[in-house]
């Protein structure tokens, strides 16, 4: 199971999580983790997009801690019904989801977490935060990251 933090503009248009290009980054490391994206439950944290207008432009604004909490209902049902071994929780609004506490991603990077429940979550950063980075070795450096991140996720299954 894959958590975002919330729909993008793409995603809220389309009526599905993970189609814009925070979307495509996510489908390209997936692949290059080895993981099928049809074997994988994609879901957001918040379930609405929150937004400001710029123009004629919906600009994302991050989910405060009471948008998450009333979320959280939608979450705990989502996961109930998938019944996950492992969540990978995709950037900090997914892990104050999952966890119930705000967190540090650099902190609990690469180290599993046992959910109360027995789900093991790992924790790294969001798609949309590698297309933010302008240094192209940088983006490189961040995207392997990624990708190892998901590797060990999936290796946790086997």
């Amino acid at each position: 199971m894959l958590v975002g933090e919330q729909p993008g503009d793409k995603e809220d248009l389309a009526g599905k999580p993970f189609v814009g290009p925070a979307g495509r980054v996510l489908d390209r490391a997936l692949a290059d983790a080895g993981i099928e994206r049809e074997a994988t439950f994609v879901t957001n944290a918040v379930k609405h997009f929150k937004h400001e207008m710029r123009g004629k432009r919906r600009l994302h604004k991050r989910p405060n801690n009471d948008e998450i909490e009333r979320c959280k209902i939608w979450l705990d049902e989502e996961r109930r019904l998938v019944g996950p071994e492992v969540i990978i929780a995709l950037g900090v609004t997914a892990a104050r989801a999952l966890t119930g506490k705000t967190v540090t991603i650099a902190k609990l990077r690469g180290k599993p977490l046992d959910l109360a429940d027995a789900t093991r979550l790992f924790i790294t950063v969001h798609p949309s935060a590698l297309l933010r980075i302008e240094d192209d070795d940088d983006k490189r450096a961040a995207y392997q990251q990624f990708v190892a991140d998901l590797k060990a996720a999936a290796k946790s299954l086997r």
